[in-house]
């Protein structure tokens, strides 16, 4: 159980800001449509922010996880130094191709209504992609007061340029049309100023990392980058995969539903926005991973890695079902927000939510259990997984997307992300058996899925009535709540903070 304090600690201090971060993001992007009343406004955006998490693995191409699994038998030093390197010159190689193919890529992309987002965008992937390496470093010397300050100083840059430009510049501007705001402000940019304070972001988080920059050494040792390249090699296309899985039925969804272009754009505008909803527990998830990868590592070599890998994940699919209730259950506060304060069109889809939110779930659990791959060696069966998902999700989005719309890319992702969590469950058994609770894990899904339907139930018989929807959904939480308290309280007594409350269950 000490192993599992220590990363229980590391998530207090290191997770939590991270979630803060990520959180301050997650609001910006939330607030679209009290920017914006027409979902359709923000196809482009969607479209945009739909190929940076696919190009950001293109530009890493797994030195990330190399710098974790290398900085355990190599010269932290010699290793940082020549990733580095390698990171910089492939991001100026790979940022000069895009620019010189910009204008294929506006029309694949179909951006010919803002082909200045392409330049934005490639900036800001080149600006995140110098600061992924000064991040792992911190990662990996357990130094998250630093990570969390960077990572949030930059996202309050982000946050703060977007609410002015999109919230205050105009009304300024009116009061005083002389103001020196008004030679800074560009109206036809629009919502590229998401784009813009996303750079601005970037940046200033480049400065912050700045001592971390300097520590890099002009020594590149050919030989180490290519035992590092041998092993993130099947990483790139686990990552591209992921990429497809996560963002392919955004990214095709104007091409292949059979609407008219209006139409087409308002839907994926709305689909968007149900992801962002989805998307609390991925930021969990997100937020996890910072912590959890550099553990996993620094364990592997202990006597009972093995228990602790089990407990991590009994824990995690515990936390993910209490957020995948706190979604479900609250799904009519979400709406009544976007009823009353943004744009009741906007309130369209809701309803796929929690399939979307069980899906983050299966991807998260196929998080945890992608251990044994990374530690192993066995990179390989990482692709391949990711590579039968990858397929998977492009053939359900392009049989379901044009019958079903959005409902049917969400299956689509729900049916992808279970596969992938089944096999890597199945071959990490045969190669790197964990004793995972899979029983219990199991009984732990079902029963907030039944929790969520019958929540559903009942607010479709008593319609109409928030009160009644909250009041339900608080108790329901406080029934779960209570039912894990009792299944794991002896194990939630030995935790940090919340073991105080359990201490008089531990006969359990």
């Amino acid at each position: 159980m000490s192993g599992i304090k220590k990363l229980a600690g590391q998530t207090l201090w290191y997770g939590l800001p991270t979630i803060a971060s990520r959180f301050l993001g997650y609001l910006m992007n939330m607030a679209l449509p009290f920017f914006i009343a027409l979902p359709e406004k923000t196809a482009d955006l969607v479209q945009v922010y739909t190929m940076i998490p696919f190009l950001n693995v293109l530009y890493a191409y797994g030195m990330e996880t190399a710098y974790f699994r290398f900085s355990q038998t190599h010269d932290k030093s010699k290793l940082y130094s020549t990733l580095s390197i390698s990171l910089i010159v492939s991001t100026i190689l790979f940022s000069l191709i895009l620019w010189l193919f910009q204008g294929s890529l506006v029309n694949v992309a179909d951006l010919n209504g803002h082909p200045n987002y392409l330049f934005w965008m490639i900036c800001i992937i080149a600006v995140d992609n110098l600061n992924t390496l000064p991040f792992a470093k911190l990662r990996q010397e357990n130094r998250p007061k630093m990570y969390a300050f960077a990572r949030i100083s930059g996202i309050i840059i982000n946050l703060s340029v977007v609410i002015f430009f999109l919230g205050f510049a105009t009304g300024m501007i009116q009061k005083n049309p002389d103001s020196f705001i008004k030679s800074i402000y560009y109206p036809d940019l629009g919502i590229g100023y998401y784009l813009v304070g996303n750079l601005l972001g970037s940046l200033f988080t480049l400065l912050i990392l700045s001592k971390e920059i300097r520590q890099i050494k002009l020594k590149f040792s050919i030989k180490l980058w290519k035992e590092v390249m041998r092993y993130s090699a099947p990483l790139i296309i686990v990552g591209l995969g992921g990429m497809i899985n996560d963002v392919l039925s955004r990214l095709i969804y104007r091409h292949v539903v059979d609407l008219p272009q209006q139409q087409a754009d308002h839907e994926l505008g709305i689909f968007a926005n149900i992801f962002r909803l989805a998307l609390l527990i991925t930021i969990m998830i997100q937020a996890f991973r910072m912590a959890a990868e550099p553990f996993f590592f620094n364990q592997s070599k202990s006597e009972n890695a093995q228990k602790t890998y089990a407990r991590v994940m009994k824990f995690f699919v515990i936390a993910c079902c209490f957020m995948f209730l706190f979604i479900g259950l609250f799904l009519d506060v979400f709406k009544w927000i976007f009823l009353t304060l943004a744009n009741p069109r906007w309130t369209e889809g809701l309803q796929v939510v929690p399939l979307l939110a069980l899906g983050n779930i299966f991807l998260g659990i196929y998080y945890n259990l992608s251990v044994w791959y990374k530690l192993t060696d066995k990179n390989k069966y990482g692709a391949i997984i990711t590579i039968v998902g990858a397929i998977i999700t492009i053939v359900l989005n392009m049989l379901l997307i044009p019958k079903l719309h959005y409902t049917g890319a969400a299956l689509a992702t729900f049916f992808c992300y279970f596969f992938m969590m089944i096999a890597s469950y199945k071959l990490g058994q045969k190669h790197y058996p964990v004793p995972y609770a899979v029983k219990k894990l199991t009984a732990y899904i079902v029963l907030v899925v039944l929790i969520y339907l019958t929540h559903l139930g009942l607010t479709t018989l008593i319609k109409d009535r928030l009160w009644f929807s909250i009041g339900a959904a608080i108790m329901f939480m406080y029934f779960f709540t209570r039912f894990v308290g009792k299944i794991e309280a002896k194990e939630l007594s030995k935790m940090p903070i919340v073991g105080r409350f359990y201490k008089g269950d531990r006969a359990g």
